[in-house]
């Protein structure tokens, strides 16, 4: 199956969270393709070590550059783009992929509330603000994806401020593609990406070795690719543990909390415990 035609030979991609896991992943994808890479991360030693890498994947020194950015900040944001144009022209492809974890449970401290969303919220809103109005314009093939997860599905307790900034991701990322679709001549496809279990750098804080239900980050990739070129918007992936099906369940069970009127994350209330475990087996 042909690719995306956003994701081709002399086309450029910027990728945030790039030094690591699954936007480094994309990164070493792209170079393949033959395309210009600009890695974005806040991490910039990692960062270093992820340009080089994937310049020699490239075989072409000259089309991989790195930009430290905290995507936080709206400036650095912009200085990124900057950047990408005046070494490459315009951009092609966008993967607002930069997060971070943390429990963030309702009661915890505002400082650490505060930097989940706006890593993982902001940063994508920052990103979509600064680079898409102009992709669209551009009138030639290109893409947005920003990175998801089920966690802003299902929301299941304990991760609270995580939740929320991905159920915020999810709800930027629709509206986004509403609004481009709209925009005549536009050619720049949205895209959700929400990865399942991945052993990335998120994950190796809990676990020193991948799990066997975990995916790899290339696994993440892989997936997604064809699902761009078919045009999806939402790519929700597997893992080793979970199928489409399993997921397919538990979103509707969570959406019908609000059809039925249940209490809220019925799926983890003790009165409905039963009552699930049945609807998961049937």
């Amino acid at each position: 199956m042909a690719n995306h035609p956003a994701l081709s030979e002399g086309r450029t991609a910027v990728i945030t969270g790039a030094a690591s896991g699954i936007g480094l992943a994309a990164a070493a994808r792209c170079a393949d393709f033959g395309m210009r890479v600009v890695l974005a991360d806040i991490n910039q030693p990692e960062l270093e070590k992820a340009v080089a890498e994937v310049a020699r994947r490239a075989g072409r020194q000259g089309n991989v550059i790195g930009v430290p950015t905290d995507v936080s900040k709206r400036e650095e944001v912009e200085r990124l783009k900057a950047r990408a144009l005046e070494a490459f022209g315009k951009v092609d492809f966008l993967m607002n992929n930069a997060g971070r974890g943390g429990a963030g449970r309702m009661f915890d401290p505002v400082d650490g509330w505060k930097a989940i969303l706006d890593t993982n919220l902001w940063g994508v809103i920052h990103g979509v603000q600064v680079f898409a109005e102009d992709m669209a314009k551009q009138k030639s093939p290109g893409a947005v994806v920003n990175t998801g997860s089920k966690q802003g599905i299902t929301c299941p307790p304990g991760n609270a401020a995580y939740n929320v900034s991905k159920a915020g991701v999810r709800v930027v990322t629709e509206l986004l593609a509403h609004e481009l679709r709209n925009i005549e001549g536009c050619q720049t496809t949205v895209h959700l990406l929400v990865p399942g279990f991945t052993y990335t750098g998120i994950a190796e804080n809990r676990a020193p070795q991948k799990p066997a239900g975990a995916w790899t980050a290339e696994q993440v990739i892989d997936f997604m690719l064809p699902a761009l070129t078919k045009g999806d918007f939402y790519i929700i992936c597997p893992d080793n543990e979970v199928t489409r099906a399993i997921d397919n369940k538990r979103m509707r069970w969570a959406m019908d909390d609000i059809i039925e009127n249940r209490p809220a994350l019925s799926r983890w209330h003790p009165d409905f415990k039963e009552a699930f475990a049945k609807y998961m087996g049937s």
